[in-house]
């Protein structure tokens, strides 16, 4: 078996399985035991006691107080938890692959270059003990495929494709000097490589919406009022009608699978709503009222704690900075309307163009503990999110359960060196505390192994 070893101490050792170990054997091979764990499974607030847990193929297969008899073969792998806490691995329900070590002119650029470069992170994120995450813009279809092949290491990808936007809308980054557009001509740089699609009618949008699906997304994701990051994208705009919207929706559940929306404000909010959509993405200028429409009609929220390091990230004097400082005061009270109305509640960071910041992806998640308790942080991290990714139905990439640790669940799991619902900082440094990674069913880090 080939094997990469890349070194974290003196005395421990990360494993990373590459291609042809992923190949040479097949997922029904392989077989991990797990003696003396404590159980968070994703669910409830607080560890199991002792437990012993079998892992067979890609699957839970038994979790069991008393000892699990297992064939001793040359392949099985038998791991003493010494009463370390066996998780589910983490969900980002929020990520955008494609965009977290380049830089925006960049992700226009060589194509085989931010490829490499999206491996690289891939790897990284799932060594962050994410496992899992849903990618909601940027063309990370060829990422997927090399990560689910074995070609590359990294997490399950739920792709949304390109973002469908409006003309000057979020997701629109072409300059005055590309204007005007002529429908049905020319695409712009950032719509050839897949990184997003204008749309200015409800049969345009039906059309990109669909596309996206042929290419293999598991939702869609449009941008329904202004952005920060977009250059000429006011914050208080409204973008698409609600015809537009609607067509996207009715092409994705033709799919038996939905759309989620980018929207600040109520009007956004509200519009995108009326048009039938599932998920609200941010949401953050959201007033008391949106905040009872979405519990009455049970629209999901996708919220990101986004960290201050990136709002300062955008030069000071930008109309990007203007625009996060606009934003980010709306987060505590989003949060609070969250918990007041009890919405359907994911989470995820939203990290863009800032590797470092992407180094912070358990911290962030850590920083949610301002709203909830640990054990309320990490239960939507995985089960929650979970429950979010299940929405695409058929569409769905990896079908199974994830964000939980039950027998019959996909086999995405991490070994913690201590109890992180007692001490959610320990997610937020992944190389010291999680001894142990393993996706459906394969280990990818193990410092408890014999060298």
């Amino acid at each position: 078996m080939l094997l990469h070893i890349r070194k974290i101490s003196a005395a421990a050792y990360v494993f990373l399985l590459v291609a042809g170990a992923a190949h040479a054997q097949t997922p029904d091979a392989a077989v991990t035991l797990f003696n003396d764990v404590r159980i968070f499974d994703g669910i409830n607030p607080s560890l199991s006691g002792p437990t012993n847990v079998l892992v067979r193929g890609n699957l839970i297969e038994t979790i069991s107080t008393t000892p699990i008899a297992t064939d001793r073969r040359a392949d099985t792998r038998i791991i003493d938890g010494g009463g370390r806490t066996l998780m589910p691995g983490l969900i980002d329900a929020h990520w955008h692959a494609m965009l977290i070590r380049v830089t925006p002119m960049e992700s226009f650029g060589d194509v085989g270059y931010t490829n490499f470069l999206a491996g690289a992170e891939a790897t990284d994120t799932l060594m962050r003990g994410f496992t899992t995450v849903r990618d909601v813009g940027g063309p990370v279809f060829g990422l997927k495929r090399a990560i689910d092949e074995g070609v590359v290491v990294g997490p399950r990808i739920y792709p949304s494709g390109a973002v469908i936007t409006v003309t000057s809308g979020h997701g629109d980054f072409r300059q005055l000097s590309d204007l005007p557009r002529t429908i049905g001509g020319m695409l712009h740089r950032m719509e050839q490589i897949g990184g997003s699609m204008v749309a200015d009618s409800p049969d345009e949008v039906r059309l990109r919406t669909r596309e996206q699906l042929m290419q293999g997304a598991s939702q869609v994701k449009l941008t329904a009022g202004g952005g920060v990051s977009s250059p000429f994208s006011p914050i208080d705009v409204t973008t698409f009608t609600v015809p537009e919207l609607r067509a996207a929706v009715e092409a994705a559940r033709n799919w038996g699978t939905y759309v989620a929306a980018h929207a600040f404000t109520p009007a956004a909010i509200q519009g995108a709503i009326e048009a039938g959509v599932t998920c609200i993405e941010h949401g953050m200028l959201m007033d008391e009222q949106t905040a009872k429409l979405m519990a009455e009609k049970g629209i999901w929220l996708s919220m990101q704690p986004l960290p201050e390091a990136l709002r300062l990230g955008f030069p000071e004097g930008s109309v990007q900075r203007e625009k996060a400082d606009e934003v980010w005061p709306g987060i505590a009270r989003t949060y609070e309307l969250a918990k007041k109305y009890k919405l359907k509640t994911a989470w995820g960071t939203d990290v863009l163009f800032s590797a470092a910041l992407a180094k912070q992806q358990g911290a962030i998640l850590a920083s949610l503990t301002r709203w909830y308790t640990p054990a309320e942080t990490l239960i939507m991290a995985t089960s929650t999110n979970a429950e979010l990714l299940a929405l695409s139905g058929k569409r769905n990439p990896y079908p199974g359960r994830l964000g939980v640790v039950e027998q019959g669940a996909l086999a995405d799991l991490l070994l913690v060196d201590g109890d992180p619902l007692a001490n959610i900082q320990l997610v937020a440094d992944p190389a010291k505390n999680f001894r142990v990674i393993m996706k459906d069913g394969r280990i990818f880090k193990d410092t408890l192994a014999v060298p």
